[in-house]
């Protein structure tokens, strides 16, 4: 089975080979972050850290989105979001709000939570469960809602 970051790679050198500018340029936007990672903390980058860059490139766009809505920069908008549409395809599949529960359900059950002092821990077995798969803020949002 091959890492994330060779996937990446692959998916680059395709990108390369049928001349799709667009998606080259967001590929080594993911490729960039990769080395930057293991330059700057002298890791390698493992399947679980990849996810967490992914994680964290994704919510950036969002936040991205979001302003330049707000500024009318729909333009800029478009390629925030082309670059999510491609980041995402590295990502596991999303959970439902159904699922999500029930592993909260489950972490709260696990860790022994019983109130909201409770709530680090309960995300902390969360978090590698839900790494990519979730929004972290609405995961914060439903154990806070299951908690309080």
């Amino acid at each position: 089975m091959t890492t994330l970051v060779e996937q990446v790679k692959d998916a680059v050198k395709d990108a390369m080979r049928s001349k799709a500018k667009e998606r080259l340029a967001a590929l080594r936007l993911i490729t960039a972050e990769f080395k930057r990672v293991e330059v700057d903390e002298r890791v390698e980058v493992d399947d679980a850290r990849a996810l967490a860059i992914l994680d964290k490139m994704s919510k950036q766009r969002r936040d991205s989105i979001a302003q330049y809505m707000d500024a009318g920069r729909e333009e800029l908008a478009a390629v925030e979001q082309f670059e999510i549409d491609v980041i995402s395809e590295f990502l596991p599949a999303a959970l439902s709000e159904e699922e999500l529960n029930q592993l909260i359900a489950d972490a709260i059950a696990q860790s022994g939570a019983a109130s909201m002092q409770d709530m680090g821990n309960v995300m902390g077995v969360l978090r590698p469960q839900v790494q990519g798969r979730a929004d972290m803020a609405l995961v914060s949002r439903l154990v806070k809602a299951q908690l309080g």
